[in-house]
């Protein structure tokens, strides 16, 4: 893509008013609506292929085997199976299986054609068998993926930031319909792409479109199917108090410790992937046993499901809070080592998004200080979902707007709170990040999502 900064004649960027203004901007909205129609629809579908084989590989095929329920080392063969599929396909497939989730969330811009059946298996097969990575990444590859072919097919001489710019559309459509707010979907990718300056509207324009668009289809598919929709709001949640000042201190240790974890976990992923690299199909294997072994022991060790350790968390979430005091502080902090552990393996191998798993991480931390004094077990939560959000993803801003929407009219009691807790992680994560010489999240330009650069602007006015 051309670079704005650059060329023999440092041409001034256009006018974003003057592109707004344009036939070919009003075009490139007609097509984002239409865009955001197919690509919702791909979204729930694949959304809910994955809600139907989760249940079917880890209860249903058991017991057509002959087992009498779920054996309680049924999670090795399976997330076995799960490591050989998707080291098969990041090894051989086009595509590399989409983005590495270790390095952050980092989107590259949409994928080609060719590279889309790579990054559905690879994430198919991550969450279907219960690693431990979420399907953000996937629905925003994917969803770019779609949109920027669909440009291409309709206008085979478009340019190319038009059809960057629709892939951005695309993603949002898709991620939108995971997050259940285009807005949350905009500010997700605004941040995570740095976003900015006097263009940004023209990018932001049709991925809120599409997005909006996509949205109302989404509920309608939920409804019609009987499947439901995957909003992040949690219903029948305890009472949130307001804030008291030793929750404020709480919540600059709540920053401080997920900076720590979140930092660490990090750093162990990035120093497996360099090991699973060298030998992929087999190392993911091996990664894939290690989750499958985890779950195991915690669920032994508690008498708690090995769920709780496996899939990415975006679901548990919910029943996990209402059920917290069935939890032992010892219950809670082997889940924490556990399912940050197989955070790790996961992320150093697998494909699939960061989000979910860090929320969970984060949940089930402020859960367990939230039986030490002076901390409510909401605030413990939403603080705890905040800070871990922003010291893994490094998104300050998404991460209080997840640890809040997802709380609902609660969220607001609690949000001065989940800023404090965000903003400690944030700073001393970053701090941590550059001292342990870890590849920051930074570098988080989008081609789908950059400001259109010179040349490519002046031929969207035309």
């Amino acid at each position: 893509m051309p670079d704005a900064t650059s060329g023999p004649t440092d041409a001034p960027p256009p006018d974003p008013l003057t592109v707004l203004r344009s036939r070919n901007y009003v075009l490139l909205l007609v097509m984002a609506a239409v865009v955001g129609v197919p690509v919702t629809a791909a979204a729930f579908g694949f959304l809910a292929l994955v809600a139907a084989l989760q249940p079917m590989l880890s209860t249903d095929l058991p017991q057509a085997l002959g087992f009498h329920g779920t054996p309680p080392w049924w999670p090795l063969p399976l997330l076995g199976t799960g490591g050989l599929l998707v080291g098969l396909t990041v090894h051989y497939l086009p595509g590399k299986g989409g983005h590495e989730p270790a390095e952050g969330f980092t989107p590259q811009g949409a994928p080609t054609p060719i590279e889309l059946p790579g990054i559905f298996l690879a994430a198919l097969a991550t969450l279907a068998c219960g690693a431990v990575l979420g399907p953000e990444a996937p629905l925003i590859a994917l969803g770019g993926g779609l949109a920027a072919g669909a440009a291409r097919l309709a206008k085979r001489d478009a340019p190319e930031q038009a059809i960057a710019m629709m892939g951005a559309a695309g993603s949002f459509a898709a991620i939108s319909s995971l997050l259940g707010s285009p807005l949350l979907g905009a500010f997700f990718l605004m941040e995570a792409s740095g976003l900015g300056g006097p263009m940004m509207a023209l990018v932001l324009v049709p991925g809120l479109l599409a997005a909006g668009i996509g949205a109302l289809l989404f509920i309608g598919l939920g409804s019609w199917t009987g499947l439901g929709t995957y909003s992040l709001a949690l219903p029948d949640l305890p009472e949130a108090v307001t804030p008291t000042v030793a929750e404020f201190g709480w919540a600059l240790v709540i920053g401080l410790s997920a900076a720590v974890v979140a930092v660490g976990i990090r750093w162990l992923a990035v120093h497996l992937k360099t090991h699973v690299e060298r030998r992929r199909v087999p190392a993911t294997v091996v990664m894939g046993l290690v989750v499958g072994g985890l779950a195991i022991a915690y669920a032994e060790s508690t008498g708690k499901p090995q769920s709780d350790v496996l899939y990415s968390g975006q679901t548990a979430l919910g029943p996990f809070l209402a059920h917290s005091t069935a939890y032992s502080v010892g219950a809670l902090l082997l889940l924490v080592v556990c399912k940050g552990l197989a955070y790790c393996a996961s992320l150093s191998s697998f494909r699939g998004g960061p989000v979910f798993p860090s929320m969970f991480v984060g949940a089930a931390g402020g859960i367990l200080l939230s039986h030490l004094p002076e901390l409510s077990l909401v605030a413990g939560f939403a603080t705890g979902i905040g800070a871990m959000s922003a010291a893994m993803l490094g998104l300050p801003l998404v991460s209080v707007l997840l640890a809040t929407l997802l709380l609902g009219s609660q969220g607001l009691t609690v949000m001065p709170l989940v800023i404090v807790s965000v903003v400690v992680a944030h700073v001393v994560s970053t701090r941590l990040t550059s001292q342990f010489s870890l590849k920051p999240e930074g570098d988080r330009g989008v081609q789908s999502a950059r400001s259109p650069g010179t040349a490519d602007s002046h031929r969207i006015q035309r």
